[in-house]
């Protein structure tokens, strides 16, 4: 019997629901574990006075011993002002909390990587700035999330001009490297080329901003690519974007060559694929503007955590392919499906930053992954239960990191493939031995 919408719509409510009686159960997804043994107290002589002592004068000598003689090889921020929390807005440090902690729940789980949430309680970015690189000496490497934009394309270029370590803006590349994924995959079953394609983007944030760059970089020709903000299509006539959006205004400079003029709707008018990056649906958008897209279109509606459409309208009004960001539905377009993976990758080879040929390496190894499984409508990427993926895309990460001379240790795939399989296993199965020994004790029904 087919599942009506209001069933659908129910499930699509139920996580919210159980998140709700589940976050105060657990009263915090992440804790602090020991890595080293105790064998009883006297080992404590050795992790810490009198013995440590001789570690930190090692370091001292030589700093780059801080790698093997402590967890920073493998411990990475998450860094967030509250400013822009999914599709919730400006909502504050402490309220953006459960989300980073959801991310270093994901970080350590998908990717086996060590991650901390920091909520800071400030807006300015440069505050922010001399935060990170203040931060900057105790992890490996820095996510930024949920930073309103366009202050987070500011700070995610100020921190890689100099930052030690390698940081990246999440929303922007980890969102942008799935979003090619999904696409690379879509080209396959529509048999499309991508130098071909012509591409909308409905909202101009930091996702669909850096999935723009990105494609670009991957081949989709800027000429055929339209952006809209809240105030319609991006031109060479809006000169409300010169003083006050250089990254929009550069858009409207290297797109859209018949300077298209108008509403949302025009972006969907004969495109072959189309992201929306807006606010939580439904009804966002159209059903009409969907049919006006080409034959075999994909749209990506993934505003959380309600898409800007529900998938089966996309479906009913002609779309072939059809992703969101949710877990519940077929197609998750999200970036937990590649962040863990890229940050595995980059701290395995010790990459002194994340470049965007990483990202299109990682992104061509999960579509890949999927056609290996069995690519479908219903299927463009691999789903997160599929751990064997990350370690694929991990390798290609630091495969492409050696390529091009950013990385500090040099591995062949087998090794990076074999290194990130063992880290990612350590992580699940030490969440296993938890829950079953009920250290993590199971929630009752």
């Amino acid at each position: 019997m087919a599942i009506t919408k209001d069933e659908l719509i129910k499930k699509a409510q139920k996580p919210a629901q159980d998140a709700m009686r589940l976050h105060p159960f657990y009263q915090g997804k992440m804790q602090t574990a020991p890595k080293c043994c105790i064998r009883d107290i006297n080992d404590f002589a050795i992790w810490y006075t009198p013995g440590v002592a001789e570690p930190c004068k090692a370091i001292k000598e030589d700093p780059s011993l801080v790698y093997q003689y402590t967890n920073k090889a493998n411990t990475i921020a998450v860094v967030t002002d509250g400013t822009r929390v999914l599709g919730l807005g400006d909502i504050g440090p402490e309220a953006g909390m459960p989300v980073m902690e959801g991310k270093s729940l994901l970080f350590k789980y998908l990717g086996g990587v060590d991650a901390v949430a920091i909520c800071l309680d400030t807006k300015d970015p440069d505050k922010i700035i001399e935060t990170v690189r203040l931060l900057a000496p105790a992890f490996g490497g820095i996510n930024l999330e949920d930073i309103s934009q366009p202050k987070c394309f500011y700070i995610l270029d100020e921190l890689r001009k100099d930052c030690k370590i390698p940081v990246w803006h999440d929303d922007q590349q980890g969102t942008a490297g799935v979003n090619l994924a999904g696409l690379y995959s879509g080209l396959k079953i529509t048999g499309k080329k991508i130098e071909e394609i012509k591409v909308g983007f409905l909202g101009s944030g930091a996702a669909n901003v850096a999935t723009a760059r990105i494609l670009i970089t991957a081949g989709v020709d800027p000429r055929n690519i339209l952006m809209a903000d809240s105030k319609g299509i991006l031109n060479r006539k809006r000169t409300d974007l010169e003083s006050q959006y250089d990254v929009k205004w550069h858009f409207a400079q290297i797109t859209n060559p018949g300077n298209i003029e108008g509403g949302p709707e025009e972006l969907f008018k004969g495109a072959d694929a189309v992201y929306c990056y807006t606010k939580p649906g439904p009804d966002v958008v159209k059903k009409e503007w969907v049919a006006s897209m080409a034959k075999d279109s994909m749209l990506f509606a993934c505003a959380n955590p309600i898409p800007e459409i529900w998938p089966w309208e996309a479906k009913e009004a002609g779309a072939r392919i059809v992703a969101t960001g949710r877990s519940d539905f077929p197609n998750q377009i999200n970036n937990s499906l590649i962040f863990p993976a890229v940050f595995r990758g980059t701290l395995d080879v010790q990459a002194s930053t994340i470049t965007d040929e990483m990202c299109i390496a990682g992104a061509k190894t999960l579509s890949d992954c999927a056609g290996k499984i069995g690519m479908t409508e219903e299927y463009l990427i691999p789903t997160m239960d599929q751990s064997w993926v990350f370690p694929e895309v991990a390798a290609s990460v630091g495969m492409m990191a050696i390529e091009q001379g950013v990385a500090k240790i040099t591995m062949t795939r087998e090794e990076l493939l074999k290194t990130a399989t063992e880290r990612i296993n350590y992580s699940q199965n030490m969440a296993k031995c938890l829950t079953e020994n009920q250290f993590i004790k199971l929630p009752k029904d």
